[in-house]
């Protein structure tokens, strides 16, 4: 049996997404109980020159979204950066999972040989379906995902792997 582009990735992206919004309601949680700001957690770095978690989120969701939906044949919609609370960050993680739920196995059926171009500011990257999906998108999603749980681990947060996982 063969793994398929779409089994190798969206069920894997929705799956991850899922665990990091576990994940953010036991960063609110422990807000609340702390009686913090959640902005505080929102901007948290682990050095200056790292982006905040609010980032470390969106950038969880935009890129398999914005990635598949290249490999599918569509042009990804730009979704703004506007949240403020883990509430507003959840609504992202939710309406990128919606996106990835309308991607279907045969949307992405041959874009593993397919040439994906990618523009960056760097200049575009330029790569077939296979090394775009494994190279890059995955790959920054589960760092972009850890780097999040990082943030909120080290703010106190209790988390285990469990919860990276997604296991309870």
């Amino acid at each position: 049996m063969s793994l398929s582009t779409f089994d190798a990735s969206v069920p894997v992206v929705i799956k991850a997404l899922t665990a990091l919004s576990g994940v953010l309601d036991k960063g609110a949680a422990h807000a609340a109980a702390k009686e913090t700001d959640e902005a505080n957690y929102l901007t948290m770095r682990l050095v200056p020159d790292m982006l905040p978690l609010s980032a470390q989120v969106g950038i969880a969701c935009d890129l398999p979204r914005r990635g598949l939906q290249r490999m599918a044949g569509q042009e990804p919609a730009a979704m703004e950066d506007k949240e403020a609370s883990f509430a507003g960050l959840k609504a992202r993680i939710a309406e990128t999972i919606a996106v990835l739920e309308g991607i279907t196995p045969e949307s992405l059926e041959g874009s593993e040989d397919r040439i994906i171009t990618l523009p960056t500011p760097r200049g575009d990257l330029v790569m077939p379906g296979n090394e775009f999906l494994f190279g890059f998108v995955l790959s920054n999603l589960h760092f972009h995902c850890t780097m999040a749980y990082a943030l909120l681990r080290g703010a106190g947060v209790e988390l285990g792997k469990a919860d990276y996982l997604a296991r309870t």
